[in-house]
């Protein structure tokens, strides 16, 4: 390996693997298990490689600080690779470094992106292609900045749209670790895409019968799944590609927790597949406020502390979720017209770029119908960017109409609030899907919606679905409270 350290890393790499567990109990492999196979070293650096993104940093950074709480023969290096549409949140990044000198930070120059008409293709191929052509650079780095200092290398842990990372590990003899920033239920799904593919060659189309997705209870249907599996120009093969090289991987670490997806976790347990470590729910639960968004944070929090407990729906759909003005004017009917309190995060898609981050909304009286604001005054309140995490702990949030992020999902369930599902791209309606029909943990407003349909979700399913989410004594609310429970035992010392 021309250039590198005089160190011998295929025996550092063969050492490490000879220290790997050998058996899997019947649940998730635990954290013990995790730091036996990267600790033979007694003191070592691991390089986290994070694809950027609010939803990919955030559950990284909580992963890397858990490691080190847990285990302090590590160092953390996190190379950061910036958004192609956008800067990076270094106020979070800085917030992690002064919190914690084991992780250290170093900033990747930007690389060029794939052509942007490539994104309003395939989103997925998009960022693929866009995190692979960071592959030289990466490795160049770990070799001039990671190598050159004392510590040995013990892995690369990468993100899941950096499969192509996995070779780099091979060509410095270490392991790889793959941060699956989903759930289980759709890594097994990654995983099936590979099968199913050598049987069939195509794209799955929407006129196809249910899949039985071994991670999922019940027959998939296609509205149910990604858009990804439909996609002709790059999306669907590049999951395909993906599902094979993870089981090139040394390990899976999956933000979950094997009490809520104990078939999707269990369903992993066959010959070919890398041990799997459920480390979740890996959530921010500071939150981050944007910059120049404190004021706006204020004033939510302010208005929540004079609501009645369990009173209010909070409407909040991530970092992309937008929609055009009729589906709002739609929303805006079903809510006033469900009778209840509630909390919306309004906000406009880009006009220029598909993968831009939405924006503020300044005309809410030219977009909503008319007289909506006034009649509303007393029991809505309407907002930009909201403070996710900090409103669903306040004690009059009662539920939360959700595109079904994963990383949404398990904010809610933590704090015991509800969902009403509406998932908007990526893996949502998969989600959508397992949380309604496999696990009875949400309401059902919409699975098989995507962002961008010309469909209009009606007022009516809104009032309907916004009122069964408010019933305090809802068999779905019932459940959820359990699971927060759940949750938090997860993470306790002898938790799973």
């Amino acid at each position: 390996m021309r250039g590198y350290p005089q160190k011998d890393y295929q025996k550092i790499h063969k050492a490490t693997i000879n220290a790997a567990p050998q058996t899997i109990d019947s649940k998730a492999a635990d954290w013990s298990k995790l730091l036996q196979f990267l600790c033979k070293m007694k003191t070592a650096e691991l390089v986290f490689i994070p694809a950027p993104g609010m939803g990919h940093l955030v559950s990284t950074l909580e992963f890397a600080k858990r490691l080190l709480d847990r285990e302090d023969r590590f160092s953390i290096t996190v190379l950061v690779i910036n958004d192609a549409f956008g800067p990076t949140d270094d106020g979070l990044l800085q917030s992690i470094a002064a919190s914690d000198t084991r992780v250290r930070f170093i900033p990747l120059p930007q690389v060029d992106p794939p052509p942007k008409e490539l994104s309003c293709k395939s989103v997925e191929k998009f960022i693929t292609e866009f995190m692979e052509n960071y592959r030289s650079l990466i490795e160049e780095t770990i070799i001039n900045r990671v190598l050159s200092a004392s510590l040995p290398l013990a892995g690369l842990v990468v993100d899941m749209f950096c499969s192509s990372m996995i070779d780099v590990a091979h060509e410095l003899g270490v392991p790889s670790y793959v941060f699956f920033t989903c759930n289980a239920a759709f890594f097994g799904f990654t995983l099936y895409l590979p099968t199913r593919h050598d049987q069939v060659g195509i794209e799955f189309r929407e006129t196809d019968p249910e899949s039985a997705i071994p991670s999922y209870v019940n027959p998939v249907p296609p509205g149910a799944l990604p858009s990804l599996a439909f996609n002709k120009e790059g999306g669907y093969i590049s999951f395909v590609n993906h599902g094979r090289k993870y089981q090139e991987a040394d390990g899976i670490i999956i933000n979950t927790f094997y009490e809520l997806e104990s078939h999707a976790v269990s369903s992993l347990f066959n010959d070919g597949i890398p041990p799997v470590y459920t480390v979740g729910p890996m959530i921010g639960l500071k939150g981050k406020t944007p910059s120049g968004d404190n004021q706006a944070k204020h004033e939510i929090m302010k208005w929540l502390d004079n609501q009645p407990p369990s009173s209010v729906v909070f409407l909040c759909f991530g970092s992309y979720g937008s929609f055009g003005e009729p589906q709002l004017k739609e929303t805006a009917l079903g809510l006033e017209r469900s009778g209840h309190r509630f909390l919306w995060s309004i906000r406009l898609a880009s006009v220029a770029e598909k993968l831009a981050k939405p924006t503020d909304a300044d005309n809410l009286e030219e977009i909503l119908p008319p007289g909506f604001l006034e009649r509303t005054r007393g029991i809505g309140m309407i907002c930009g960017w909201a403070p996710q995490v900090e409103v669903l702990a306040h004690k009059a949030i009662g539920g939360f109409v959700s595109h079904c992020g994963w990383n949404s999902i398990l904010e809610s369930l933590w704090h015991g609030v509800a969902i009403a599902t509406w998932p908007l791209y990526a893996e949502q309606q998969t989600n959508a899907f397992q949380m309604v029909r496999d696990l009875g943990l949400a309401v059902e407003l919409k699975i098989d919606y995507s962002l961008g349909s010309s469909v209009l979700v009606m007022a009516e399913e809104i009032e309907k679905a916004v009122r069964c989410l408010m019933e305090a004594d809802g068999e779905v609310r019932k459940r959820v409270k359990e699971m927060s429970k759940k949750s938090r035992e997860a993470v306790i010392e002898g938790g799973s």
